[in-house]
């Protein structure tokens, strides 16, 4: 009985470095301020070099999300050998999520500086139209947040 007590504890902490990881990590869905602005790109009338670093802040946060896919199935592929073992190495598997966390961060940083050396280039007129996007954005989003726990608030 003590071994299942053990194997479940265990693969609780796997679980919990495996969601940490996957919690740290941003979405780039509705949510996130390149989905927020890519609607009002047009309304932003770039300049020529605006449009490269534009080009550039798009990659980057692409580049950003593909590496965190990647470390996500690197980190869900090892806790799954780990698991696989009569006595998993549940450290190693927190120390290789806790790398792809550093490094996906790192990433994520270079991304977000690009958008703001972008933003800096940006006249009023420029900021203006970003604001007003990711306060529509950010609106969207927590009607779609509120909308979704809605039904769950009543199903305790």
């Amino acid at each position: 009985m003590e071994r299942k007590s053990l194997f479940r504890a265990a693969l609780a902490t796997a679980l919990l470095a495996f969601g940490a990881l996957c919690h740290a990590q941003p979405a780039h869905g509705l949510d996130s301020p390149l989905a927020m602005l890519r609607d009002a790109k047009a309304s932003l009338n770039l300049n020529t070099s605006q449009q490269l670093q534009w080009d550039n802040a798009v990659a980057q946060a692409k580049a950003a999300h593909e590496a965190l896919r990647a470390s996500l199935g690197q980190v869900g592929a090892a806790l799954q050998a780990e698991l696989a073992k009569p006595e998993p190495d549940l450290a190693a598997v927190a120390a290789l999520a806790d790398g792809a966390r550093q490094q996906n961060a790192a990433l994520r940083t270079s991304a977000r500086d690009a958008w703001l050396a972008l933003y800096a280039t940006f006249s009023p007129e420029q900021k203006a139209v970003v604001r007003d996007a990711l306060k529509s954005g950010i609106e969207r989003m927590q009607a779609h947040r509120a909308a979704h726990a809605a039904p769950q608030a009543g199903s305790d």
